[in-house]
């Protein structure tokens, strides 16, 4: 336990410690009751089916609003939506002047502008640039950063440092020897960083369950160039819009055989233009017009497209139902998906891929060639990083519980001292003293809906759960000054099926349900027309459990003329 009153430094994941995705964690140093805090990243996840008409789950930063006036500063290590897509809609929550400068590389500020752009009063917010081998300082925190490989321009892993000593922040990171595009992973800084003593390493734990070394990109763009080659007909890839190099690769590739390169979806041609102006395209031709498409040949296109998680909006679900325009598929054309399946994606990606089989569309995935490779580290890269960097501490972050735990197995195994199985809320004191974690802080989801940001009662998932599942029933009762029924209720049903069981009409069901409730009450009692509404809600209710099995959500409207 620290001594009271000496200043210590914690570490608090909001985000990104229990899931993959949402990543946001909080670095404090100074007295116990009075931390100065560190931001890094503020990203979000997707909404599952659990979560019907929500747009982007973000993290709860309830404890960051408490702490705000001790919030030092705000650091994004990448461009990546569960890195940094949520900072425009939570920014006013974290700093309500707009005064809080937020530091981002080039690239990563070049995106955040792009994006506040196509979104309707997106906040303005401050950027500091800074580029990989840079240092800074924010509050008591003196900040390094160091390049490493990953699937977007210009990622970062911080080497922060305090008087209570050094912690190594990885972000997302994989040691690529031969990268597309960017610098190679700083080895020897991280090797520096390890002679000069490492005290904890908050590191990356998405691939901690596969064994070896990741591929390197440039094998990626020579699987592409040869299924690119030797293809008959029009070839779509479907890769994540972020991943430049890709992008960049595939372009090449595709000149390389005689094609052009059609662009689809909104988010891949921003990525694009904002990549172009910093100089990351040069040696790619202009990319064709989807007005032109029709007049190209179909062994002289290629088409890089969004859609690789099966978003039912993006550019490759349309073509799979035929919605496009100017642009189609037909039998006989080849879908590469040069992406991974992010956990949760799966039966939307399926059934994409479905859709584009019966249209007799050769689909090509990563077992069918090496069209696609990860970049975070596998088990071998972590190794290397453990041996370069040597930290006395080691803790876990970006994974679900799976990924968590095998990291942390890892670790021991490697023999880093101590080890810390953090999860998301968990307040870990990293010094002085031995690591521990010392307490709980308020976490969870948040969700954006729309215009509205809330939890599950305030967007009203909870209710769209229920209508999702059993439909809604909506009655209106009018009643006179004799407490009569004045007016035959009027009763509207939504998502319920039509008749029952035995073939009665469900509707007629609940009606009698409804009026019985009422005649049956004594006249003095509904004079109270909450209790009237408290029986109709009952009785249609209960009728329709007994003749379906289900209970929808029942709204009552009870009035006097």
């Amino acid at each position: 336990m620290a001594p009271k009153g000496e200043p210590e430094l914690v570490f608090v994941p909001l985000g990104g410690v229990g899931e993959i995705g949402m990543n946001l964690a909080l670095y404090g140093y100074g007295p116990e009751t009075r931390h100065q805090w560190l931001m890094v990243d503020c990203g979000v996840t997707f909404p599952g089916p659990d979560l019907p008409g929500v747009d982007l789950v973000l993290p709860d930063i309830r404890f960051v609003e408490a702490e705000r006036k001790n919030l030092a500063g705000i650091v994004i290590t990448h461009a990546h939506e569960d890195h940094y897509g949520a900072l425009l809609s939570l920014y006013h929550r974290l700093s309500p002047d707009g005064s809080m400068p937020v530091h981002m590389t080039p690239f990563g500020a070049g995106m955040l502008e792009a994006k506040a752009q196509g979104e309707a009063d997106a906040p303005k917010v401050p950027i500091e640039t800074y580029d990989g081998g840079e240092r800074f300082s924010i509050g008591p925190f003196d900040i390094e950063a160091i390049a490493v490989t990953h699937s977007i321009p210009e990622p970062v892993s911080l080497a922060i440092r305090t008087p209570a000593g050094l912690v190594l922040h990885t972000g997302d990171w994989k040691h690529d020897i031969d990268p597309a595009l960017g610098p190679l992973t700083d080895e020897d800084r991280f090797r520096q960083l390890g002679d000069d003593g490492v005290l904890a390493l908050i590191c990356d734990s998405t691939n901690a369950m596969r064994e070896g070394e990741s591929p390197s990109e440039r094998q990626v763009s020579q699987g592409l160039a040869e299924v690119i080659a030797n293809a008959k007909g029009r070839v779509a890839i479907t890769t994540f819009s972020s991943n430049v190099g890709r992008i960049k690769s595939i372009a090449l590739a595709a000149q390389a055989a005689g094609r052009r390169v059609l662009l689809m979806g909104r988010s891949m041609k921003r990525v694009v233009d904002v990549a172009t102006d910093l100089g990351y395209m040069e040696g790619i031709e202009p990319f064709l017009d989807e007005a032109e498409f029709a007049s190209v040949p179909r062994d002289q296109v290629v088409i890089i497209l969004t859609g690789s998680q099966g978003e039912p909006r993006a550019a490759l679900a349309k073509l799979g139902r035929d919605e496009m325009r100017d642009v189609k598929l037909n039998a006989g054309d080849m879908v590469v998906y040069s992406s991974r399946t992010i956990p949760g994606n799966e039966k939307a990606i399926l059934e994409t891929k479905n859709r584009l089989i019966d249209m007799g569309i050769d689909v090509i995935e990563d077992g069918d060639a090496l069209v696609h490779v990860s970049g975070h580290p596998r088990r071998s890269e972590l190794r290397q990083m453990y041996q370069w960097t040597r930290p006395k501490i080691g803790v876990p972050v970006h994974g679900e519980a799976a990924h968590l735990s095998a990291h942390a197995a890892l670790m021991r195994e490697a023999g880093i001292p101590a080890v810390m199985d953090a999860r998301n809320g968990d307040l870990v004191r990293l010094a002085p003293g031995d690591p521990e974690i010392v307490d709980d802080v308020p976490h969870g989801e948040i969700y954006k809906d729309g215009a509205i940001i809330g939890d599950d009662d305030a967007v009203g998932v909870v209710d769209r759960r229920r209508l999702s599942f059993a439909g809604h029933v909506a009655v209106s009762v009018i009643l006179d000054r004799k407490h009569e029924i004045a007016v035959e209720p009027q009763l509207v049903a939504v998502g319920i099926p039509r008749n029952d069981a035995h073939g009665e009409d469900l509707e007629d069901i609940l009606f009698e349900a409804a009026v019985g409730a009422v005649e049956s009450m004594p006249r003095g009692r509904r004079k109270d027309l909450d209790l009237v509404e408290e029986a109709v809600t009952k009785a249609v209710r209960a009728a329709a459990r007994k003749a379906w099995g289900k209970k929808p959500l029942v709204t009552v409207l009870v009035d006097r003329v």
